[in-house]
């Protein structure tokens, strides 16, 4: 074997090492949630921002062909940029619906508003409830477009009202409400941090079932759908 052919080894070993961490990693976490809206606020604000400084200049660059603007006009210029910049970027950011709003908001958006509600939370929530909050929203996300085409008068909508517009929020607050030097203390045997925990993770998994329970439809769907193609072509190839 060449030198060539034994780097080309080299590399791949390396690589398929490299992969199997990245992999390894990506299975075993939940991305946070927070942080991507928080990473999705910031590029809406810069955006903003430069869309206010680009007018500006513009504006400038036209005025300017027909007047010359001079040191105090660039002075105007410059003061109108800060201006711009800063107003846009302390502007407040949408506030979190609250519980009251969610159990009015429409079906359709109601998987968003909660995600969005649910997410306001955190600074009051233990560490080990942050991975079920980012897995919440992970159904929850799923969840949206199957509300898309759903009646909100079905039995369906109802429940999917009830579970994440109203027992969600109610069970937060109430947790909320517990205060905090209280909510490490055993009680009955059990903490009320861990009484969190454990039931956000009942309502993560009736989140998921609920969103396999609508799509069983389409699941059918599809499987007919299947088992027709696999007759007609098949059978035709066969011939």
């Amino acid at each position: 074997m060449s030198e060539v052919d034994d780097a080309i080894a080299s590399a791949r070993a390396s690589w398929s090492r490299i992969s199997g961490d990245r992999t390894g990693t990506v299975i075993g976490r939940v991305p946070s949630r927070g942080r991507a809206r928080q990473t999705q606020a910031i590029g809406k604000r810069l955006t903003r921002i430069a869309i206010a400084d680009v007018a500006i200049l513009i504006a400038a660059m036209v005025i300017g062909w027909i007047v010359p603007l001079g040191i105090g006009g660039a002075m105007l210029v410059m003061a109108l940029l800060v201006a711009a910049t800063v107003l846009f970027a302390v502007w407040p950011a949408e506030r979190a619906p609250t519980p009251e709003r969610l159990a009015a908001v429409d079906i359709r958006a109601l998987p968003a508003q909660t995600e969005r509600w649910l997410e306001a939370q955190r600074p009051a929530l233990p560490a080990p409830a942050m991975t079920l909050v980012d897995r919440i929203g992970l159904r929850l996300e799923t969840l949206t477009p199957q509300l898309a085409t759903l009646d909100a008068n079905t039995q369906e909508a109802v429940d999917v009202r009830k579970l994440i517009g109203e027992q969600l929020p109610a069970f937060v607050k109430d947790y909320e409400k517990v205060p905090p030097s209280l909510r490490t203390t055993s009680r009955n045997g059990r903490t009320p941090d861990a009484e969190l925990v454990d039931g956000l993770k009942l309502i993560e998994q009736e989140i998921g079932e609920m969103t396999a329970r609508l799509a069983q439809n389409d699941l059918d769907n599809l499987s007919t759908r299947g088992r027709f193609l696999e007759m007609k072509y098949k059978d035709d190839g066969a011939q």
